[in-house]
């Protein structure tokens, strides 16, 4: 019998949908602006911060950092950049690695749903309802001086 694969993304779907929408005080307004096919805006600050940086170099970040220890991390194609969910008592960890911007509190990322594209944005990393985000440890260490390889990485 054939079993399609279906129930896991729905459920990852479900699950991360649930979970950005918790993060928001206007989920019937976001949910509007998806079915509309428009990006929805999120506030960070309480739920999570946001760290933006330049898509390539996020994409090399990523694979230093390993799937196990991601939180969501949003990309968009056409300007080229990536936005990194971190714990919203971001302090001053970041602050000296060039290549990263952390945006303020009340700052607005504008977020496809989970499993979608759209507008360009798409999840390399989507919420998956548990609610992890990056430890900035490892993301300055992964972007800083000649992007660190992390002493748990296991060569390619």
């Amino acid at each position: 019998m054939l079993v399609m694969a279906t129930k896991p993304a729905r459920s990852l779907r479900d699950a991360g949908q649930e979970w950005l929408l918790a993060c928001t005080d206007q989920p019937t307004r976001v949910r509007r602006a998806w079915n509309a096919d428009r990006l929805a805006p999120f506030d960070t600050g309480t739920h999570w911060r946001v760290v933006e940086a330049p898509l390539l170099m996020t994409l090399h970040a990523m694979r230093r950092i390993g799937s196990a220890r991601l939180g969501p991390v949003l990309a968009d194609a056409e300007t080229d950049l990536a936005w990194w969910l971190v714990h919203s008592q971001l302090d001053d960890e970041l602050d000296d690695i060039r290549q990263l911007t952390v945006r303020p509190a009340g700052w607005v990322l504008k977020c496809p749903p989970v499993l979608s594209l759209l507008g360009g944005r798409t999840w390399l990393e989507r919420p998956d309802g548990t609610g992890r985000l990056t430890d900035p440890v490892l993301l300055g260490a992964a972007f800083g001086p000649g992007g660190t390889r992390l002493p748990t990485e296991v060569p390619a």
